[in-house]
């Protein structure tokens, strides 16, 4: 793997901003271990050529096994991907990912530099982290009733209900039930 690491030094105070570059070739397998350190920081901006263009970044599905252990990673580390077009024949092969929401904003993709078959992407780093508008719900797990929640998990019978079935064809069904569960 290829990359190049900068230091913003605000001179507010607030903090530092990690900007990477990086460049994962198909075959490449140290990236999880970077990404994990990388998005310790207080402020990151990870960018570049992650070669997974069978990853769909609105359902967060991938068919390959090694595009969905990318997507895991991206999600045990609380990276959000914040490109929405797709770039390269219809696919998202280039990134933009943070560890704050509202750290990037104003992204324009401005056509390819030459002849490379990248896009050139344009965004600004906000200075002071503003707060964006998510399209995520978060929960307010201080009023949360878990008495209730685990009674109504515990009255589905998850012998029958996942019987014969792999990890892959189990998961859509518990989080089917979770999700109900937590309306």
């Amino acid at each position: 793997m290829e990359n190049l690491q900068v230091r913003i030094k605000l001179s507010t105070g607030t903090g530092d901003i990690r900007a990477e570059v990086c460049y994962r070739p198909p075959d490449q397998g140290d990236l999880y271990r970077q990404i994990g350190t990388a998005s310790c920081s207080q402020a990151l901006v990870l960018m570049g050529d992650f070669n997974h263009a069978d990853i769909c970044w609105r359902g967060n599905t991938a068919e390959h096994k090694q595009s969905r252990k990318f997507l895991e990673c991206i999600g045990d580390n609380f990276l959000l991907q914040v490109i929405e077009e797709p770039m390269r024949r219809g696919a998202m092969l280039d990134l933009v990912l943070t560890n704050k929401e509202g750290l990037v904003g104003d992204m324009k993709l401005k056509g390819s530099l030459g002849c490379s078959d990248h896009e050139t992407v344009e965004f600004k780093i906000l200075r002071a982290v503003r707060r964006a508008h998510s399209k995520l719900t978060t929960l307010d797990l201080r009023r949360a009733d878990f008495g209730l929640f685990r009674d109504l998990l515990g009255r589905i019978p998850w012998d029958k209900a996942l019987e014969g079935r792999g990890a892959q064809d189990s998961w859509p069904i518990f989080k089917g039930q979770l999700l109900q569960a937590q309306e």
